[in-house]
């Protein structure tokens, strides 16, 4: 088994903005994600993100900055999800383009649940990659997150329709009770 990478989860802050916009405002990065990201994706951006993330109400996301040798490289959050699902959450996360195909999210997503699983009352994390997205299917299997399914014509992306392939982790996975 190779060693993880050094890496560190914190919550956001907003002196995070210059490094989020940085890593934000790369059309890689951009092709992975949600819609609704502005490109160019400005500090200001950054900023309207982090002031908007800073004032939800409590337990219902938790955002953390991916730090590489102390440095912001990426970030992932857990958001709850609402009713008969409160229970759950889904993780969404980015990565720097520099730092792909290194392991990095693979042990941010392991960090990230370990956390979720420990501190909240959430049992179920989900994830919902596009499916031609490999290298993020592969960082949640390698994360311990198991396939359920493919999500056919999910997503509408950049015109195209799109598949979306859905994972999950259960608290029960990482040893803890329920």
């Amino acid at each position: 088994m190779t060693t993880p990478p050094p890496i560190t989860l914190r919550p956001l802050c907003m002196a995070d903005a210059p490094a989020l916009a940085w890593a934000m405002n790369n059309q890689q990065v951009q092709n992975n994600l949600r819609d609704g990201i502005p490109y160019p994706y400005t500090e200001k951006d950054a900023e309207d993100f982090i002031s908007k993330a800073l004032t939800v109400p409590p337990d219902t996301q938790y955002l953390h900055v991916i730090c590489y040798d102390g440095e912001y490289i990426g970030g992932i959050g857990v958001f709850r999800q609402e009713n008969v699902h409160r229970l759950a959450g889904e993780i969404g996360y980015h990565l720097a383009e520099p730092y792909w195909g290194r392991g990095i999210m693979t042990e941010a997503i392991r960090q990230m649940c370990s956390y979720i699983f420990g501190h909240t009352d959430m049992i179920r994390i989900f994830a919902e990659p596009f499916a031609h997205n490999i290298a993020s299917c592969r960082a949640l299997e390698k994360a311990g997150f198991q396939f359920e399914g493919v999500l056919r014509q999910h997503a509408i992306k950049h015109g195209k329709i799109l598949d979306m392939k859905l994972y999950s982790a259960l608290k029960s996975q990482w040893g803890l009770a329920l």
